[in-house]
Parts: C-alpha cells; structure tokens; sequence
C-alpha cells in the first residue's frame, strides 16, 4: 500500500467536515465555488504537465545513458546494459504488455511483485498508455493485485470526484472490454471513497456518478453528439443513487459545469497506438464493400481486432476509413447477383448499426447501415471470415453491469426498529 489509511487520518488531512471543505456549501458565495473549482481544475492540470515533463526527461535520460556507454570500458558498461535492457523492456511492454514484464523480471530490472510492477507502470516513462490499461485490466491474480497497487498510488485527498477522475484517466488509457472497465473502475470507486469517507454512503454511489460524469463528458464534448444534456438532465440521471437518496444538488452542478468548461484530457501515445491496436489481428485480408447510400462496390483492406472490424482504403494507412464495432450484431451468408461468395452483418436488435467512418473531408460521422454486405474472394475465404467475425462479436455486458450497480446504488438500507 502507497499509503496507510490510519496514519492518514492520523495526519489530520481528513478531519472536519469534508463535504463542506470540498464544495463550500455552508461559506462560499456561488462566485466563490466557481473560483475554488477553477483553482483546483489549474492545479490538477499543472500535476499532469509535471507529470509529462517527468516521463519525456526520464525518455532522454535513458537514450543518452545508451548512447554514452558506447565508450565505456568493460568493467564500466553495467549501468549502460541496464539503460539497453530497460529500453528494451518498454518496447516490448508496448507490443506485449505480459511479455515486457516478464523480460524486465528475468532481467532483474523490475522485482516479481505487484508493487514494484505497479510503481513502474504509475511512472509510465516510454510506456504506451493503451498498453498499461490492457495490462492493468487482465483477469489474473498477479494484475489484479498490481491494480489495485497502481490505484493505492493515486492520492485523491481532498478532491472532488471529477478532478480525481482526470488525474486517474491520465494515467493510462481504458480498454474497450467491459469487465475490465468494471474492474477497474471499482478499483478507483474503493479507493476515492477509502480517502474520502464523508462523501458517498457507499462505493457503489461513487461507481455509478464516475460513469455518469464519463458519459456526460462524451455527450457534451463529442462533436457527433446533437442534443447536448442539460444540467437539470444530469441531476434527473442520478437520482436516488446515494443509497436510495439523492446526492446535493451543489455537487452535481459543480461536477457538471466541471467537465462543461473542461472536458477530459485523453492522454496520446508516441505513434504506437494504432500499431499496438492492428500489430496481431484476429484476422486480415481484402474484401469487396458495398456502399450504404450508393450501392457500389469498393475494395478495402479489413483489420478484425479487439472485437471490432476496420477497414482501410490501403495497407499502407495510418488511420482506418471506418470502424464496426462488433457488438449486438449478427452474421449471415447471402446470395448477391453481383458479386459471389458475399456475407453480411446485421444488426441484432436496433435499427443502425453502432460504427463510423471518415467522410470526403476527412470528418468522422456516424453510419448509417443498418447491414455491412462484403464479398471474398473464393468461398474458402468468405466461410472463414464468418467463423473469424462470429468469434468476434459480443453482446456489450458494459450497460448490464453498469445498470446493476445503478439498481444496487439505489437500494436504501432497511433498518429493523427495537
């Protein structure tokens, strides 16, 4: 543990009224709250450049400690072999997170427990940040306890919910399964209420307002997003989630009007996300696509990864022209008198299929289709990429999950009277 929750009481840092320090509720005029907001929303940032600055200084350093052992003599090439290794380590954290681990442990650079590992992904020096959220979300043992690790590191003391969220979403990326969201979500619920325990009644409240401050922030800052929620609309969302109660009012503006005038920062990886995305397919080849509006046939190069299906105008492209998330749609062989050995998805219960593209410009819209038709080249090639896609898709347990930790959230406590 990064810090004991008894020496931290201790301290005095959590004595007095916490809801009162955090919003001001009972002293501070509305100009007051809205300066304290925007204070602590500079302060947090300034964390995060530090942050930055830290991992890019830390990249340097180990380059020049490389590149300066050329020279030395061989008694003195130790610390530059351990420089080589470490590099060396990072890179093959960022192609296989498991395996760059397991190669820093056989080389003694990182000691087999989850506090060292924990430690040495919360630095995050020359780490992709997508890497560090997979490795953080697999079911093992040994992840989950380098999570919960990694979590203990973050201090939220004295924040209020949605600047402990930005500084723990800068941290790394979230991966796109739901269980491992779950996991770690609960992770971070666990421990903001651990170091703030006069603001939610229980944990799962925490859990369900981090989502809804999630999803607010996609809603109002997510350009293809029309109808943009009201404050009123993220009050009503929330109500009864406090064991039954509802939350202050105060809190709930603060947070809204919080993400309204700063929307998350997503942390960027140096040029090895999308590799690290298309580097080990599910499978890949060309298909023949036919076009929603216009039914004409164009041929793409299709990436079936992480359940979802790109595709690309050529093999050569950074970026992907469009992306089928295979989630609640369905898979089908079809006849077509244009093209042979065609198949199709469908959508398994909604009217469009969830997906987007780039347009002529270059801007990412929403599709349209309600079914993706695509031919193969021979009948072989077509019957495996059905196998390969019905593999893929998935019903997104996420909104399951979330709805039943909204359900356990509102349950109030039924007390027996003596």
């Amino acid at each position: 543990m990064w810090q004991d929750l008894d020496a931290l009481t201790s301290s005095g840092v959590n004595s007095g009224p916490l809801q009162t320090d955090h919003f001001g509720t009972a002293e501070l005029t509305p100009e007051q709250q809205k300066i304290l907001i925007d204070i602590r929303r500079k302060k947090t940032e300034l964390q995060l450049e530090i942050q930055q600055l830290k991992d890019e200084l830390g990249e340097v350093v180990a380059e020049m400690e490389a590149m300066e052992g050329s020279g030395f003599a061989a008694d003195d090439s130790k610390p530059t072999n351990k420089a080589k290794q470490t590099s060396i380590g990072r890179k093959k954290f960022n192609m296989d997170p498991k395996k760059g681990i397991e190669y820093l442990i056989e080389h003694n650079l990182l000691a087999p427990t989850p506090e060292d590992v924990a430690q040495f992904l919360y630095k995050g020096e020359g780490l992709n940040k997508t890497a560090i959220g997979d490795y953080l979300g697999e079911r093992h043992d040994f992840n989950e306890r380098v999570l919960r690790a990694f979590v203990d590191l973050h201090d939220f003391t004295d924040l209020i919910l949605v600047q402990a969220l930005r500084q723990f979403l800068w941290s790394f990326r979230l991966p796109g399964e739901a269980q491992k969201i779950d996991r770690m979500m609960e992770c971070f619920a666990q421990r903001y209420c651990q170091l703030n325990p006069n603001i939610f009644t229980n944990t799962d409240t925490c859990y369900v307002l981090s989502f809804a401050i999630i999803m607010l922030n996609t809603s109002l800052h997510n350009p293809s997003v029309k109808d943009k929620p009201s404050v009123e609309q993220f009050i009503t969302m929330n109500r009864g989630i406090n064991n039954g109660g509802d939350l202050p009012r105060e809190l709930l503006v603060s947070l809204y009007e919080s993400i309204k005038t700063e929307p998350f920062k997503i942390p960027e990886d140096d040029g090895n996300d999308l590799m690290h995305t298309f580097f080990n397919p599910d499978k890949e080849g060309w298909l023949w696509k036919q076009g929603g509006r216009y039914k004409s046939w164009k041929r793409r190069w299709f990436i079936l990864n992480d359940n979802c299906l790109y595709y690309f105008e050529y093999t050569t492209d950074k970026e992907p022209r469009g992306i089928i998330p295979l989630e609640n749609i369905q898979v089908r062989e079809v006849q077509d008198r244009h093209k042979p050995h065609c198949f199709e998805l469908y959508a398994a219960g909604s009217e469009f299929i969830k997906a987007c593209k780039t347009d002529s410009e270059g801007k990412v819209v929403e599709g349209k289709h309600t079914v993706y038709r695509m031919s193969a080249a021979t009948d072989e090639e077509k019957d495996e990429w059905i196998k390969c896609v019905r593999q893929s898709i998935s019903h997104n347990p996420f909104y399951d999950m979330l709805a039943a930790r909204k359900k356990k959230a509102q349950k109030t406590n039924v007390h027996s009277k003596s």
